[in-house]
């Protein structure tokens, strides 16, 4: 019992500590009382890891932040709790690639982004069947194929990464 109670203080310790040197953990409401958002905050800074749910309750999307920009890996959710889309962020921008799921949770379509703008390949994909793949340069599509053969032909496989 004397144990439990001093890791119990230990911990709240430690927690606490934590909590200081690296910010707080923040809490957003609807009006109704359910979550809107949750995360750190270093001096009114987005910090961290952050999860944002839909008035249903159901998670919307989470990812990390730095000085109150996305970065690295985000998730996004319907408001009925099935995945959209997911991929990564730098500097609060969609970059490198990116994969959008239709309504059955499968692969609708994965694209390459830079600076939130479609730069580089998209393939479209029909039941996890592909379908045929597009190259983009500047958000404008340049090129599309619907064979594998003749897309071979004129890319190489290693831009794809």
């Amino acid at each position: 019992m004397f144990t439990n109670a001093l890791l119990l203080i230990v911990c709240s310790l430690s927690f606490g500590n934590l909590s200081k040197a690296d910010g707080m953990y923040h809490k957003e409401y609807y009006e109704t009382g359910g979550t809107k958002a949750e995360g750190w905050i270093y001096k009114g800074i987005k910090t961290g890891y952050w999860r944002f749910y839909h008035s249903s309750g159901k998670i919307s999307e989470q990812g990390y932040y730095h000085d109150n920009q996305r970065i690295k890996y985000w998730y996004f959710y319907s408001s009925k709790g099935e995945k959209i889309s997911e991929g990564h962020y730098r500097n609060n921008k969609r970059v490198k690639w990116w994969l959008f799921f239709d309504r059955n949770g499968k692969i609708n379509h994965k694209c390459q982004l830079l600076n939130d703008i479609k730069n580089g390949y998209c393939l479209m994909y029909d039941n996890t069947k592909l379908t045929s793949a597009e190259k983009y340069k500047n958000g404008k599509k340049i090129k599309e194929w619907f064979s594998f053969i003749s897309f071979r032909r004129e890319n190489n496989l290693s831009d794809l990464k």
